[in-house]
């Protein structure tokens, strides 16, 4: 299979490294409530989840996003600093990330901080995904820019514990120095007819597990296992696989990635407990 194509030092989590999920970003808890729930409950080894009100933070405070921000912030709260730190099961450590939509390059600079700072105002958020990120060398002076800003204003907010997290949701491998530019990097999201016959850029065997994330809809119950061993053997350390894809009207959602997958509880059980940071 391709995936087995990497060079040998590429493949780094051949073993039982932790996973942990990434949700890319979940309906409006009013239509979504069972999916916000289960990102707080205990064990769940939940790595970061999106919060995406209208493309970005909306133009005022959403009650109901409000509510679902302050489950999943005492949640890590528990988990970082909880009074049995050996539990092996425990409240989930996720951080809540403000979802900033770059266009491929096309918003201006000025308007992505202005969400930006609307998320910390208002949802005192531990980070920002940077959705539909460009890829190409030209536009990395830019995104090391925007990131830079967004780094500073994390550091200078009360909600974001070790200076925040930034994830570059490029969906595909970027040029090599957006490594260099943010926590993680998105490098695959799309289908499992895609996935699994995918193969792992070289140069990102430089960096450990937790610098890549995976987002895949379409992946059969059947192909768990395959699935799991195709994120292992490439180098992701968090992922987001679903059965559900995006002409899955059932659920009511286009975006397969809104809802919970049919197979959640047996996902959550293939990986483990969550482990506080």
């Amino acid at each position: 299979m391709p995936y087995l194509t990497a060079p040998a030092d590429a493949r780094r989590t051949a073993g039982g490294e932790q996973l942990g999920f990434g949700v890319p970003g979940y309906a409006h808890p009013l239509l979504a409530p069972a999916e916000w729930a289960e990102l707080a409950r205990p064990g769940t080894p939940l790595h970061w989840a999106v919060l995406n009100i209208a493309d970005g933070p909306g133009s005022r405070p959403d009650p109901h996003c409000l509510e679902a921000a302050g489950r999943l912030r005492n949640a890590r709260e528990r988990a970082l600093h909880g009074c049995s730190p050996d539990d092996t099961v425990r409240a989930s450590g996720g951080r809540l990330l403000g979802h900033l939509d770059l266009a491929w390059g096309e918003r201006p600079f000025e308007e992505l901080i202005a969400d930006a700072r609307s998320f910390i105002d208002w949802y005192r958020i531990g980070g920002f995904y940077l959705a539909r990120c460009p890829a190409e060398r030209t536009e990395l002076p830019a995104v090391r820019r925007l990131t830079g800003t967004l780094h500073a204003l994390l550091a200078e907010s009360d909600s974001a514990d070790d200076g925040g997290r930034l994830v570059l949701g490029h969906g595909r491998h970027p040029y090599p120095g957006y490594a260099e530019a943010a926590d993680q990097l998105v490098t695959f999201q799309g289908p499992w007819t895609d996935y699994r016959w995918s193969q792992v850029a070289e140069w990102t065997a430089e960096y450990p597990p937790e610098r890549f994330a995976h987002l895949v809809h379409g992946v059969p119950r059947t192909h768990l296992e395959e699935a799991m061993r195709i994120a292992r053997w490439q180098g992701a350390g968090t992922i987001f696989f679903t059965d559900r894809n995006d002409r899955d009207d059932r659920s009511g959602q286009s975006d397969p990635f809104a809802a919970l997958p049919r197979y959640w509880d047996e996902i959550v059980s293939r990986i483990g407990p969550g482990i506080s940071e």
